[in-house]
């Protein structure tokens, strides 16, 4: 049962993430990179869901070696930023401001001026429910 309701978890974070992907063309590590990637070329939703189960795509934010090609850039580097330091970006995010939460934007080429709207539209899309890293990165890319 627990895995049913996992699957069915990241299913709609996938479909969520799709359609904020449609805005805005962006790679997601999680189903662009790692093993799931390597198997499932051609199949986003298969690959998230193989990283995922795999090792809660630790590896796919980190691989260089299996996904080489599509896994480097501000994206991935972003990405992997959120899943090594997921607790301190969201409680900085829902406090407004915070080193970790200015980094993260650093990385992603915020300017300055613009960063204090784009935390605004992250807290405001940011779902309780919604608890990984994945689905932050999707809220954040989605935002930008």
């Amino acid at each position: 049962m627990k895995k049913l309701t996992l699957c069915a978890f990241i299913a709609s974070s996938l479909l969520a993430g799709n359609a904020a992907a449609e805005k805005k063309p962006t790679i997601n590590p999680w189903t662009h990179c790692g093993i799931g990637a390597m198997i499932f070329e051609d199949n986003g939703a298969a690959a998230a869901i193989s990283n995922i189960i795999w090792d809660l795509g630790t590896t796919a934010v980190s691989s260089k070696i299996s996904s080489e090609d599509s896994c480097k850039g501000k994206e991935v580097q972003t990405a992997q930023f959120i899943q090594d330091n997921y607790n301190q970006v969201i409680e900085e995010t829902s406090q407004g401001s915070g080193s970790h939460l200015t980094a993260m934007l650093d990385m992603l080429d915020v300017e300055q001026g613009q960063q204090a709207q784009v935390i605004k539209t992250i807290r405001a899309d940011v779902d309780a429910d919604q608890n990984s890293p994945e689905a932050y990165y999707n809220v954040v890319m989605a935002s930008l």
